[in-house]
């Protein structure tokens, strides 16, 4: 009798075990559930050690999260931070779904801009999670700091990330904000087709956020082409381009003659920016803030230099 209970005992606590002993969360191990920006309910492992990230920006936030040591592979277009040039690398598009299965990540992460929610399809037949992540406010990249920090168990090291990202952004908000006139500022990606930013686009946060004020910021389209008419009606007072560091302003002109008219043509106030500061949401975004200010403002900063990149995260 006694051998029979004890089987009896230990057959119960194995069925209390298997169901997580009444189905407490906490049980290590056990999958956790979280919302994602697209609202999908995605399953996670109660432990993630390996991470793979679908879009440069969401590596950046990695590693400023304190988690750039899970990562195990990244796009061939990532090339920030510096740590990443080690990493096993995959093709972004198309994405190369076989190779990122082969890297055996415990969790994807990806950025609804870029990436296809339908390949969580894929993902999810074998196995991955896939969490997506969205960036329409300047905001939204301390909020995902603190988002990737608490699936990737390093909450105290983003935390402080993003209270540190908040707190720069608020010093040049300070700054800026009693400026008594906003530069009317159009911001360009592409110099030829003049591809824009409309309205739900961090971009005109950041012109704000620099003391100006956007020329698209309520242009209904989320990806406005603009025609030459509209920039000549708009008439912007500085013109910001994602054209590289060593751009010829010039060569706007050439591209639409008809600017002749335009304030900022006249007064030589067209600056171009690195594509990578302005086009990633990633904490960068303040640097871009920064040189964006003082052009708008020269009179607010410091006559020399220009603002420090922000700091690599181990």
């Amino acid at each position: 009798m006694n051998g029979l209970r004890s089987g009896y005992l230990v057959l119960i606590l194995s069925i209390l075990l298997a169901q997580g002993c009444g189905g407490n969360p906490e049980t290590p191990g056990r999958p956790a559930s979280a919302t994602d920006d697209l609202g999908r309910t995605v399953q996670l492992p109660r432990t993630v050690e390996r991470v793979v990230s679908l879009a440069p920006n969401l590596t950046e936030i990695v590693f400023a999260a304190g988690a750039g040591h899970k990562v195990v592979g990244v796009t061939t277009v990532d090339n920030y931070p510096s740590a990443v040039q080690a990493l096993p690398r995959f093709g972004a598009l198309p994405l190369d779904i076989e190779a990122i299965v082969a890297l055996e990540p415990d969790l994807i992460l990806a950025n609804d801009d870029i990436n296809n929610p339908r390949d969580t399809e894929t993902f999810e037949a074998v196995g991955l999670p896939t969490f997506f992540f969205s960036f329409q406010g300047l905001d939204d990249v301390s909020r995902s700091i603190r988002a990737v920090g608490s699936l990737l168990g390093t909450a105290a090291h983003a935390e402080a990330a993003a209270d540190s990202l908040e707190a720069a952004i608020a010093a040049l908000r300070a700054r800026t904000g009693g400026v008594e006139t906003r530069p009317n500022t159009l911001f360009l990606i592409g110099d030829e087709t003049l591809y824009a930013f409309g309205s739900e686009s961090y971009m005109h946060t950041l012109i704000e956020l620099a003391g100006g004020r956007s020329t698209t910021g309520t242009l209904d389209t989320v990806r406005p082409v603009l025609s030459d008419e509209f920039v000549l009606t708009e008439k912007p007072d500085v013109i910001f381009g994602a054209f590289g560091a060593s751009y010829d302003p010039a060569r706007l002109l050439a591209h639409h003659p008809t600017w002749d008219i335009v304030p900022a043509i006249q007064t030589g106030r067209v600056y171009s920016l690195d594509p990578d500061l302005v086009l990633r949401a990633t904490p960068r975004l303040l640097d871009a803030a920064q040189l964006m200010a003082r052009r708008l403002h020269p009179d607010l900063f410091e006559p020399a230099g220009t603002p420090a990149a922000l700091p690599e995260t181990p």
